[in-house]
């Protein structure tokens, strides 16, 4: 996650417990057929609010000197989940904090950009020669 998004390296723990958090609410033990969150909590998790770590994100900035030309948002980055109460945290990198905040508008328009920008040949230039060169089997 942390190699995807770019991060810092000292976010390592965010990415972890981000890592953990999601995992706890969508991995399917086939065992059971629920997933852990479900064999805790006797419900199934809300999976409307998850994010992508590292995606940028827009708070709401609600300050009430806030004048007319002033910027009503800041461009910040996701980073995790709140333990207690459903917010998100996300880093500001031009003042170097982590603030919790459930008033965020998130960027998933970059996100979907660089799914499709791989380094990969595009899908109507793919013959069996192209195929055959990107394909590497390991004995």
């Amino acid at each position: 996650m942390l190699i995807y998004t770019q991060a810092l390296l000292f976010l390592w723990a965010e990415a972890v417990a981000t890592a953990c958090y999601t995992k706890n609410r969508s991995i399917i033990r086939l065992r059971h057929g629920t997933t852990s969150y479900e064999l805790l909590h006797n419900k199934l998790p809300e999976l409307s609010f998850l994010q992508v770590f590292g995606a940028l994100c827009y708070p709401t900035n609600d300050s009430e000197n806030l004048g007319k030309l002033q910027p009503k948002a800041d461009i910040r980055i996701f980073i995790g989940y709140t333990p207690i109460k459903k917010a998100y945290w996300i880093y500001n990198r031009r003042t170097r904090r982590i603030v919790a905040t459930i008033h965020v508008d998130f960027d998933e328009l970059m996100m979907m950009a660089s799914e499709h920008s791989s380094s990969g040949p595009a899908l109507n230039e793919m013959t069996p020669t192209t195929i055959s060169s990107c394909t590497t089997f390991k004995k």
